[in-house]
């Protein structure tokens, strides 16, 4: 039989390199440890290269090839966290594709097991962990990530409403003491919306992924569970508007949790904290993000400097 030709190494007709080819939306089970225990988890993985500009394409049914063979492998070998699974995937890619840069993208649903805050009741919630790993022949850099999701109470509303009730409270005879007694006593309205927060750190040292999702449940207003008796209903609810936050105040509560959280983090280590709220009564949502190096956010946050520029992940990836 005659040899069929290699049309992925042929040379194209239009001389440039891409920056990344590859695969997305390849759903796999994996097995990874979290909070001390392995699991399995069902994920889906994005699996990149670049390609020279003297090759047509790369081969597809590699990358495929590869995550098969790392998931077997970690079948019969102890399980990896979510970011040193995708570490291993970029370095097996860039080796089978021949690449200069390859790029892993890993997201797992991972169910937890909860306990509702004032009835005990078992319940579970769903987080999303995150992988990112990419790899040069010299160095892979990788990122740890969670998204987690909360209830956010807008402030400003509250704040309306606070007026509009201690000008009511004042027309019907209440005494200056007494309205502000009646104000501290009893949650104001306002109107609510439930955010999903993303977090993510890029460094050398272990992060562990549980401690990010209470950094990023912690940033909002409350946290929401699947299952709720009325006492725990009551428990959210008087929890969240006594903590009112802005989408932006999310993001910088983020933040200021990292720096706590982690002190030791070297100033090259990477951060980025987004959130994003779906409006009650708008017909829009709301969002807001921050990334850097942990130098420049923390120039900003304990510095008290106004920092313009920020380190995006790409640019971090490639550094």
């Amino acid at each position: 039989m005659e040899r069929q030709n290699d049309i992925q190494q042929t040379i194209p007709g239009v001389h440039v390199s891409l920056s990344r080819v590859g695969i997305t939306g390849a759903e796999k089970f994996i097995r990874i440890r979290y909070k001390g225990k392995e699991n399995i988890f069902y994920s889906e993985m994005e699996l990149y290269v670049d390609l020279s500009p003297k090759q047509m394409g790369v081969h597809m049914s590699r990358f495929s090839d590869v995550v098969n063979e790392v998931v077997d492998e970690i079948v019969r070998q102890e399980a990896l966290d979510i970011e040193s699974l995708a570490e291993k995937v970029s370095r097996r890619v860039l080796e089978k594709q021949r690449a200069v840069r390859s790029e892993v993208n890993i997201r797992a649903k991972c169910l937890v097991e909860k306990q509702t805050p004032v009835s005990h009741q078992s319940t579970q919630e769903i987080y999303n962990l995150i992988g990112i790993a990419v790899s040069t022949e010299e160095k892979t850099k990788k990122l740890i990530g969670v998204e987690a999701w909360g209830m956010n109470t807008c402030p400003c509303a509250q704040e309306m409403v606070r007026t509009n009730s201690r000008e009511r409270l004042l027309a019907h005879g209440f005494s200056e003491e007494e309205t502000e007694k009646v104000l501290g006593l009893i949650p104001m309205a306002s109107h609510n919306q439930r955010g999903k927060g993303s977090l993510l750190i890029g460094a050398d040292g272990k992060i562990r992924a549980e401690d990010l999702v209470g950094i990023v449940e912690a940033s909002m207003s409350s946290e929401i569970y699947d299952l709720l008796k009325r006492p725990d209903e009551l428990y959210v609810v008087e929890k969240a508007h006594s903590r009112p936050r802005f989408v932006e105040d999310s993001v910088r509560e983020m933040l200021s949790m990292v720096l706590e959280r982690y002190p030791n983090l070297p100033g090259d280590a990477f951060v980025l904290a987004k959130q994003e709220n779906y409006e009650g009564i708008h017909s829009y949502d709301v969002f807001a993000e921050r990334y850097g190096t942990v130098e420049e956010i923390r120039k900003e946050i304990q510095g008290r400097a106004h920092v313009t520029r920020h380190t995006s992940i790409r640019e971090w990836l490639d550094w």
